[in-house]
């Protein structure tokens, strides 16, 4: 029986197209910048995003710590919200590794932060206050429906930033998903955002790795950053070379994506027992929750995982499920029949 697994799009396995991008990739050694690879990569998801220059780091969480760590000195603060990866599952590295005081602010239902919470953030002069550096903010946004945040949002709080010499990040892990969904250039998305991450591992379907995109200056920093967190590596065109063989078809797999999540948020609604809002579903992000009284939810994801359909249940009870490279139409319709015969 194949098992169906919801629970992220980082459980993708590699094509036979990026395993061979990879068993050909030209290797050099990167801390010395001569692998001809990353370097390609790195030129390329830097044009792609509209900023100077790129870097290949070994993960998202280490491409919004480097980040951080680069926008904000020692001491000072960092705006960002409460429901924010960053926040939620990064281990405090902001904190633990940077001296950096997270000021966390609630995110809606949309995964926006309301600007004028924003505004009223950010810390006047004064001895009494750690000082503001930095926004950051997340897109698409993981803990809030996989909302996609818009063009007109993100210049808006970039005006913000701009008229309080601050910095603004995104973290992008999905920020192609954003792309589709608003039918939109990831230069054009950010092109007033100062730095930004997103992930090859996820919707890309890459086995490993993330980039960064800055100025010149942000990411000569970061080179520098990354090294003193043990992520300068050597030989890295084999993740490179996995990147490159992607970034050139990335809307057709997560278009499908979309639709697939949308079709079995379609479904949910259809069947007794699940609550669902198929509303809120824009990306490849799925929340639900059992509503019934006949069986537990730890028994409904219980029996799930034994009939091979594998996702997450948060502790507010929600249900999280995730489509992506490996589950197809077929997939889902097969997981909305095991849904209704686990239900009857």
């Amino acid at each position: 029986m194949k098992a169906i697994d919801l629970r992220s799009d980082t459980v993708t396995l590699p094509s036979d197209k990026i395993r061979k991008a990879i068993f050909n990739a030209q290797l050099g050694d990167d801390v010395f910048q001569e692998d001809d690879s990353v370097n390609l990569l790195e030129k390329t998801a830097a044009k792609l995003s509209g900023k100077d220059r790129a870097l290949l780091v070994p993960s998202g969480t280490m491409g919004n710590l480097v980040s951080f760590l680069v926008h904000c000195p020692r001491g000072t603060e960092a705006i960002l919200g409460n429901k924010s990866h960053t926040f939620t599952y990064e281990v405090g590295g902001i904190s633990a590794f940077g001296g950096i005081h997270s000021h966390q602010l609630h995110n809606e239902e949309d995964g926006t932060i309301d600007i004028k919470s924003i505004k009223n953030a950010i810390r006047y002069d004064n001895i009494h206050f750690p000082k503001t550096s930095l926004i950051s903010l997340e897109n698409t946004h993981n803990k809030c429906f996989g909302y996609p945040l818009s063009k007109d949002y993100l210049d808006a709080v970039s005006d913000i930033a701009k008229e309080n010499n601050l910095k603004l990040h995104v973290d992008g892990a999905r920020i192609f998903n954003a792309t589709v969904a608003l039918d939109m250039p990831l230069s054009n998305l950010v092109e007033n955002i100062d730095s930004i991450t997103f992930c090859l591992s996820k919707g890309l379907a890459c086995p490993v790795g993330s980039i960064i995109c800055g100025s010149k200056e942000f990411i000569k920093e970061a080179r520098r950053i990354r090294k003193a967190l043990g992520g300068g590596m050597r030989q890295a065109g084999i993740i490179a070379a996995a990147g490159l063989s992607v970034l050139d078809n990335i809307n057709h797999q997560i278009l499908t994506d979309h639709k697939n999540a949308k079709l079995l948020a379609v479904g949910i609604d259809s069947i007794k027992g699940l609550k669902i809002n198929s509303n809120r579903v824009k990306t490849n992000i799925i929340y639900c929750r059992l509503d019934t009284d006949a069986m537990t939810s730890e028994a409904f994801l219980k029996t799930c995982k034994e009939q091979g359909i594998l996702f997450f249940q948060y502790p507010s009870g929600d249900y999280r499920l995730v489509t992506h490279y490996g589950v197809d139409k077929n997939d889902i319709e097969s997981t909305l029949l095991t849904f209704e015969k686990i239900l009857s």
